[in-house]
């Protein structure tokens, strides 16, 4: 981590502050809207970390937006994204020689892969020189953050979790928020269909405490590992190896059976009963909304150590764009080889950060045969993490780059008609709330392949086109149509919802000379001239077997909050919002330097 601060000293992409500022919300809400900035701002050291609560001035400094950038991200991984990808591909690609002079270049093109399996240690590592045993542990001793005004409490956000199967044969090394309790108890937010939750269901089954090792820190990269999406049972660690071209160096824990690296800043160490559950959250999470509260396991700590000289790593969560969009993009370039080894005919692949990543995915192909699309949407429906889409947009070669948005955007409508949707049910993500039962849900395809014949509307002006909606919908606010040029005009409705909203659409079937795609919204808290925050709404709010609605040429999509008149019986939870003393007093002492026009933008407060 100190190698990784001086490198971004270097590069003039870490900005330092030593203004005292609380583990409470400012340290937060400052690196939230430093990551709002064009290519994601600078990374944050906070050098005078304060708990004004208890009155703690922290000896280590706290480091956030650690990956905000491309630039950073890369300097992390020590190279290109796109080699590591071509690596892997390569990889994946290998022929058998032919001579032996070929055996002899495979030889040496393989001999690095010696690096890649990770190397444990006798002795004790750097991170274990401070030791904190049974009555000493202290986890307010951590300057561990509150982000958000509802959150439950502070919460370890970078932590990489270490665990094993019950038989100790497997491995594994996710990212999961820990909720601090009390000086010794974490709350576990593993969600069911994490690897860490399936070795707890081992252990549950037998009624035996469960060992975890969380590290904070170290080498960056660790980090990033501990988020990627591999297969059941494969050592994240190994991908370490193979891209930093060296032998991760663990060690014991204390108190644990688990190996963890060396270099860490901080190692907490403990056990988890699977016969105690504790509730945990509420907690506003990378979705820009609070996930409720649920019972999650507990882990008991039994031993924190660290390093002499260490760096409190976290992350903030909340409305895109954030750091995670910078480490997702390192995931989609490296996983594009592994997904193709199941999806050959898959060429790109995109998640816009605004789709919250789960909530849409952008994929271009190469189709052979009709219904191909489909296969692929069942596919990527069935692989992984990638299960948890919501929404998956298909195109062919010909489709603009997946990251040229408003060419992508034009592609699509041109050709889209309702014949392109497919409506599907699957599971989904822990933190989607949209759907009428937790973890089962709508799923939409949409196969733009084959090129339909549209017919394009009679075009209004947004002011003529709102009156003659308003004659039949007084419940109508605001209205305006994006990409007016397309066959496909877009029209974002926002309304003073009183009753479901395909009653709504059923009364606008008059108009259906004028429209093609009607998207509706609340009035509060939604402005219909920002397309970004407006896909991130729509998206996170709908479920597609409930919230899409088809006449002829025309679509409805219901993008507005449920409740009780839509028949949705579990709560709906509140967006994530900056506290305004919160923003006033950081403004005072002259650190938020983030422009009014994006905090509109982006809808922080």
């Amino acid at each position: 981590m100190q190698k990784t601060i001086n490198l971004l000293k270097k590069e003039n992409e870490l900005k330092v502050i030593d203004e005292p500022l609380d583990i409470y919300l400012e340290i937060s809400h400052l690196a939230y809207a430093e990551a709002k900035k064009k290519d994601g701002g600078k990374a944050l050291l906070f050098r005078n970390v304060i708990d004004k609560k208890s009155g703690t001035h922290f000896e280590e400094p706290v480091i956030m937006n650690l990956f905000g950038s491309y630039k950073r991200c890369e300097l992390i991984f020590g190279r290109t994204i796109a080699s590591v990808a071509d690596e892997i591909n390569n990889l994946l690609h290998m022929k058998p020689p032919n001579d032996f002079k070929g055996k002899i270049s495979m030889v040496s093109d393989l001999f690095w892969l010696k690096d890649i399996f990770p190397k444990r240690l006798k002795e004790e590592g750097a991170s274990q020189k401070i030791k904190y045993l049974d009555d000493a542990v202290d986890l307010y001793k951590l300057p561990i953050l509150t982000t958000w005004e509802q959150d439950g409490g502070p919460f370890i956000t970078m932590g990489q979790v270490y665990t094993q199967s019950l038989d100790g044969d497997l491995v594994n090394l996710g990212m999961y928020r820990l909720q601090v309790y009390d000086k010794n108890h974490l709350g576990m937010h593993w969600q069911i269909h994490k690897d860490a939750s399936h070795f707890f269901d081992q252990y549950q089954k037998v009624g035996k405490k469960m060992p975890v090792s969380v590290a904070i820190g170290g080498d960056p990269l660790y980090t990033w590992c501990a988020t990627a999406p591999l297969p059941y049972g494969v050592n994240e660690l190994l991908l370490y190896g193979l891209i930093a071209k060296k032998s991760p160096k663990l060690v014991q824990s204390l108190t644990t059976p688990l190996f963890v690296p060396q270099d860490a800043d901080y190692v907490i160490e403990g056990w988890v009963d699977p016969s105690q559950m504790k509730v945990e959250g509420p907690f506003g999470d990378h979705t820009g909304y609070y996930t409720l509260q649920e019972p999650y396991p507990i882990m008991e700590v039994s031993a924190i150590t660290m390093k002499e000289k260490r760096v409190f790593l976290a992350t903030v969560v909340g409305k895109p764009p954030l750091e995670d969009k910078y480490m997702g993009w390192a995931t989609e370039k490296i996983f594009l080889p592994l997904l193709k080894t199941n999806l050959p005919d898959l060429l790109d692949y995109h998640m816009p950060e605004n789709g919250c990543f789960h909530n849409l995915i952008l994929a271009k192909m190469q189709p052979h045969y009709k219904g191909h699309a489909k296969q692929f949407m069942h596919a990527f429906w069935g692989l992984g993490q990638m299960s948890f889409v919501k929404h998956a947009i298909f195109v062919d070669e010909k489709a603009p780059r997946l990251d040229n948005y408003e060419a992508l955007a034009n592609f699509i409508l041109e050709r889209f008609t309702p014949k392109c949707l497919f409506i599907s049910e699957g599971i989904l993500d822990a933190l989607d709330h949209s759907s009428a039962e937790s973890l089962v849900g709508g799923k939409l395809g949409i196969d733009l392949l084959a090129m339909h014949k549209v017919e394009a509307p009679e075009l209004l002006g947004d002011e003529e086109l709102l009156l003659k909606v308003q004659e039949v919908l007084p419940e109508a606010v605001h209205l305006h149509q994006f990409m007016r040029r397309t066959k496909n005009p877009v029209t974002v409705i926002s309304i003073h919802k009183t009753k479901n909203v395909r009653e709504y659409f059923n009364v606008l079937l008059t108009l259906r000379p004028y429209l093609r795609i009607v998207v509706f919204v609340d009035e509060a808290k939604n402005d219909v001239f920002n397309p970004y925050m407006l896909i991130w709404r729509v998206t996170n709010n709908m479920d597609a077997l409930r919230d899409i609605f088809i006449s002829d040429l025309m679509v409805g999509v219901d993008g507005t909050n449920k409740s009780l008149v839509d028949g949705f019986l579990r709560k709906w939870p509140d967006d994530v919002l900056c506290t305004p003393s919160v923003v006033e007093e950081l403004q005072r002492k002259g650190l938020w330097d983030l422009d009014e026009k994006s905090s509109y933008k982006f809808q922080l407060l």
